[in-house]
């Protein structure tokens, strides 16, 4: 038994585990490293994202007989004029919103407090007996311990400057680097293996890599889609704030299912305030938006290739903004799609692994 590759295999996992402990034990000894991962991984997150983006690009481009170099020269160009374009267009607009939003806080806090008074002289109206004045307040601390909190974070970020710059100053390397090397990548990782595992590594990278060009290309292309449609009914009913809440709304639909839902309570808070039709005509247009995302965008633009049922993103946003805050909620749903793409091909191949597994050691020598 002690020759089976199975019996190893299982004596190897158990001293992997044995020496992850003793790991976590002498932990400031690796706290180096530690320190080089995380400063490296927002430069090569955002890689990655501008790789995952722009790969459609350098495709189109190098089948019709472009350089490499020529089509990753192409599409910095084309980041370029689009960031121009922004900063010439949208950003003082934004700006002008921002600004605008600021100076009417205390406006509005007013509103909301009115509100809330009417609410609480209503309470006697209601067919059941709720403490109104205690969910209010914990509705208002809620909204106040968010709102800190993103400002704190927002300050933190601002004020590392040097991750900052680090990330602004690395991600375009990694980026270039992906678009130029990535075809590598798979058989560098294989090379030194061979036989049916090193078959089943490459299936396994390419559909990983399958999974995350899905997931990240259709996301955000359904995120910018859902965010114009926004757009263009706030401006028809003439919410304050529409380019602003649009653009909210176009970062909070990376997580799918949850981030609509997020988006709508800041553009139906405002729209309460505006006017309680408002807040009506804002209900609507975001109904009618998720169903033609829902409907009509997402099955056309990603297909089922992750098949992601809402509750299991409900429960792995939770878990995962309870471990690692909005980091933890922006990764969770492709890192599920991998392990869920992982666990797929050791089940596709079961077969040939359970043979090589229960081979005898002193056979293959």
């Amino acid at each position: 038994m002690t020759n089976k590759l199975w019996f190893q295999s299982g004596i190897a996992l158990i001293i992997t585990f044995v020496i992850i402990l003793l790991v976590m034990q002498v932990q400031i000894i690796f706290d180096p490293f530690i320190t080089i991962i995380m400063t490296i991984f927002f430069p090569v997150l955002i890689g990655g994202l501008l790789y995952y983006i722009t790969e459609p690009i350098q495709r189109f481009l190098e089948k019709r007989k472009a350089h490499r170099l020529v089509s990753i020269l192409a599409i910095f160009i084309i980041i370029l004029i689009v960031i121009a374009v922004i900063t010439l267009t949208v950003a003082p607009m934004v700006t002008e919103q921002v600004q605008n939003l600021v100076s009417r806080l205390p406006i509005l806090q007013s509103e909301v407090q009115n509100i809330t008074n009417y609410l609480l002289s209503q309470r006697e109206r209601l067919p059941f007996d709720i403490d109104l004045q205690s969910v209010t307040q914990d509705a208002l601390d809620m909204g106040t311990n968010m709102l800190s909190g993103f400002v704190s974070n927002a300050i933190t970020i601002v004020t590392s400057t040097v991750s900052v710059l680090l990330t602004l100053v690395l991600g375009p390397f990694f980026f270039f680097f992906m678009l130029k090397d990535h075809h590598k990548f798979i058989p560098a990782m294989t090379s030194p293996f061979s036989g049916t595992f090193k078959q089943f590594l490459i299936e396994l990278l390419y559909d990983i890599d399958r999974t995350l060009r899905s997931f990240i290309q259709g996301q955000m292309l359904v995120s910018f889609i859902l965010c114009i449609i926004l757009y263009i009914g706030y401006t028809i009913i003439g919410l304050d704030y529409a380019l602003l809440l649009a653009i909210f709304a176009l970062f909070m639909n990376i997580v799918p299912f949850v981030g609509p839902w997020v988006a709508f309570i800041p553009a139906g808070l405002l729209a309460l305030i505006q006017d309680p039709i408002m807040f009506i005509w804002v209900s609507v247009i975001t109904l009618i938006a998720q169903q033609i995302e829902s409907n009509l965008i997402t099955p056309n633009v990603m297909g089922q290739s992750l098949a992601l049922h809402p509750l299991t993103v409900i429960t792995i946003v939770l878990a995962a903004g309870n471990i690692a805050g909005f980091i933890g909620i922006l990764v969770a749903i492709p890192t599920y799609a991998v392990i869920k793409t992982i666990i797929q091909n050791i089940w596709r191949y079961r077969t040939n692994l359970k043979d090589t597994m229960l081979t005898d050691i002193s056979k293959t020598n």
